[in-house]
């Protein structure tokens, strides 16, 4: 789910790794940009694909990913409904393939993900769970290698364009920063995102985020100083700048960002 920040977090990937194939579902809107990415990675010559975030329960979009198939893995970056919606039903055309996320309520067929650094083999690929939570509680990310090319697949954690949403209270944002510096380590590898589209470098976008949340907390400092209480207060004056339709939206991060700074709410 996106923020209000319209521009990319940094420079665009000139080309996708030849083994990522972006499959865009036809959901696009304030929160999902142009529509959820579904990625399908295949190493080359490799018989199996691997899956990352089915998207919505959209027909003609699961009926697009099952053609890549043979698929022997599904990974979910976070179980918001338009990253996960269509699960189910693409293990289903896939013949049972398992789905494995962080949450149970979205692993099908398998164990959850759980331990940060697990690699899953067996696809030509190397995979790595980064875990990444903060957007929200599970959310988790995904360092892909194939020789001597990378990149990290990063669900709603960074997105090709604009800002993401600490989903409160689900999303934390002392976890999220932790996140970002996290992602941040990872410079010079493209990151290919939940929403927008890729990016050159993963860490430089992780700095970018850094950057706008510090500076977004210092002016949810300045606008209880000068008095505001509740949230919606706060959004008054910090987003004022963003189309009403989506104060909603920016509510949860501003609650996130009263949390954080231990600003109790009435």
């Amino acid at each position: 789910m996106g923020g209000h920040v319209t521009g990319a977090a940094g420079a665009l990937a000139d080309q996708l790794p030849e083994w990522a194939t972006l499959l865009r579902a036809p959901n696009p809107g304030p929160m999902t940009l142009d529509g959820t990415n579904t990625w399908v990675l295949r190493a080359p010559g490799a018989e199996h694909a691997v899956v990352v975030d089915p998207g919505p329960a959209d027909d003609e979009h699961l009926a697009a990913i099952a053609a890549y198939g043979p698929v022997g893995l599904v990974l979910i970056t976070h179980g918001h409904p338009d990253h996960t919606e269509g699960s189910a039903r693409l293990s289903e055309l896939l013949g049972g393939t398992h789905v494995l996320a962080a949450d149970p309520a979205h692993t099908i067929g398998g164990e959850p993900l759980t331990e940060p650094g697990e690699h899953f083999g067996g696809f030509g690929l190397e995979i790595r769970l980064l875990n990444t939570p903060g957007h929200t509680a599970d959310s988790v990310c995904f360092l892909v290698e194939h020789g001597d090319e990378r990149a990290v697949l990063t669900g709603d954690t960074i997105l090709g364009r604009g800002t993401t949403v600490v989903a409160h209270p689900d999303g934390h944002l002392g976890d999220y920063l932790s996140s970002l510096e996290l992602l941040s380590t990872y410079r010079g590898v493209p990151a290919l995102p939940g929403h927008g589209p890729a990016l050159a470098d993963c860490g430089a976008a992780a700095e970018f985020y850094l950057a706008h949340r510090r500076a977004r907390l210092d002016q949810v400092r300045a606008a209880v100083a000068e008095g505001a209480i509740t949230a919606p207060e706060v959004v008054a004056r910090v987003y004022a700048d963003v189309d009403r339709s989506l104060w909603w939206a920016a509510e949860w991060s501003v609650r996130a960002q009263l949390e954080y700074l231990g600003v109790e709410q009435p």
